[in-house]
């Protein structure tokens, strides 16, 4: 993989410590909202009284902020810088949390929805900033390892959701007798959420972060990068975001899913649920810190398809067995889930240059996934029962294989 110059600032590497910790931070406070968002599910079906696959609309208005939103991001990146865009970001996600508190006062499903789109609007701004940025703080070939990193804490934040809801959101029926009362719940954890989101996006705004603008600051000899050339005939570019589409919808499926799923074999105990939905998302972040060190020997696109390969055969056990071995083996998604958002983005927007914002925004275009997936397995899940709603995973999990051992390989020499 070529590697690009940078500023003149990259001739003291340890200076890039201190924007690295402070990004990775907000890799935790995104992956922590995503998945606080994904898990209102089972509350949304208690007080609207919905099936699974309505309540799965809420990840679909999450998802569907990055299919609007995701090019604009990488336009904003352009316009103002990255740290700007982060601030912006952070802004907007405190607007959306703050809307979930007459969302609930006013017991009104679309309004839910309206403000989880907002929420994640700017979680799509952050995020197509931050992946890049991270990327771009360090040498490219190192790049998928950096960001595993990165991504690793957004995996302790989304382990952390699961806990908020089931002690602060979902609370016990004796006291919450009403349908309001029921909706109130959510009030007190989002509004805690829009305060924090505006200290740190103030905070952020007075922190110092390398002055890179955007991209174009990055003058690269690499093959294959011609001016005028659209980020659309860039093969790896493109397959990297059908790739976080199938990779983002099987994630959130299964998360958005998981509480009932336990239900659905026999797994009513409190306790043990409280236990098996976050550590999901910590098996995803163990096996980010350990894809980490791998990586140091192992091909970053190896390591991806074999974890696609072990996410199929979990996820085959979990179809074909009943109770608890088949509601661990979905819980052990999680690890082979770890390295597979982080190496498909860095594997996508590899050797593209000035051109990274523009790929950043085309491939997190594909966390629509998130909006579409969710929402079918939802219906399969009504239709045929759970276990066999899973072949739709699996069939993800196939095309994060192929993407590893081919689809993520960039063409140098493509015309534009």
């Amino acid at each position: 993989m070529a590697s690009r110059s940078t500023p003149a600032a990259d001739s003291s590497a340890p200076s890039y410590l201190g924007p690295f910790i402070i990004v990775t931070a907000l890799f935790g406070i995104f992956g922590f909202l995503t998945n606080l968002n994904s898990n209102l599910s089972p509350k949304l079906e208690q007080i609207f009284s919905l099936d699974h696959a309505w309540s799965n609309l809420v990840a679909t208005s999450w998802f569907l902020a990055y299919l609007v939103f995701s090019v604009p991001s990488a336009k904003l990146i352009n316009a103002v810088g990255y740290k700007r865009t982060m601030v912006i970001s952070l802004f907007v996600m405190m607007a959306g949390a703050a809307l979930f508190v007459p969302a609930a006062n006013m017991v009104s499903f679309p309004l839910f929805l309206a403000a989880s789109f907002v929420l994640a609007t700017g979680v799509c701004g952050l995020q197509t900033s931050a992946n890049p940025y991270v990327s771009i703080l360090g040498p490219e070939h190192s790049a998928p390892a950096r960001l595993t990193l990165s991504q690793a804490f957004n995996s302790l934040g989304a382990a952390l959701a699961p806990l908020v809801v089931v002690h602060f959101i979902l609370t016990h029926e004796s006291k919450t007798a009403t349908q309001a009362a029921i909706a109130h719940t959510v009030e007190g954890p989002y509004l805690a959420i829009a305060i924090a989101l505006l200290a740190l996006g103030i905070t952020i705004m007075f922190m110092h972060l390398p002055a890179i603008t955007s991209t174009r600051d990055f003058q690269p000899a690499v093959a294959g990068v011609k001016p005028g050339r659209s980020i659309w005939t860039y093969r790896h570019t493109v397959l990297g975001m059908v790739g976080i589409f199938f990779y983002v919808g099987l994630e959130i499926a299964l998360a958005a899913n998981a509480i009932q799923f336990f239900h659905s074999q026999g797994v009513n105990a409190a306790d043990t649920i409280a236990l098996m939905a976050p550590l999901y998302y910590l098996l995803i972040g163990a096996g980010r810190f350990v894809g980490t060190v791998l990586m140091k020997w192992i091909k970053a696109q190896n390591l991806l398809a074999v974890l696609g390969v072990f996410g199929i055969a979990l996820l085959l056990v979990s179809m074909y067995s009943h109770g608890l071995v088949a509601a661990w083996t979905l819980v052990f998604c999680g690890l082979a889930n770890s390295i597979m958002y982080p190496t498909i983005f860095a594997l996508g927007v590899a050797e593209l240059g000035p051109m990274t914002s523009e790929g950043s925004g085309v491939i997190t275009i594909g966390n629509v996934g998130g909006a579409i997936i969710p929402l079918l397995l939802g219906a399969l899940a009504d239709k045929f029962g759970y276990q066999h709603a899973f072949i739709l995973p699996i069939f993800c999990y196939l095309y994060v294989v192929y993407f590893g051992l081919s689809g993520c390989k960039p063409s140098r020499d493509r015309a534009a």
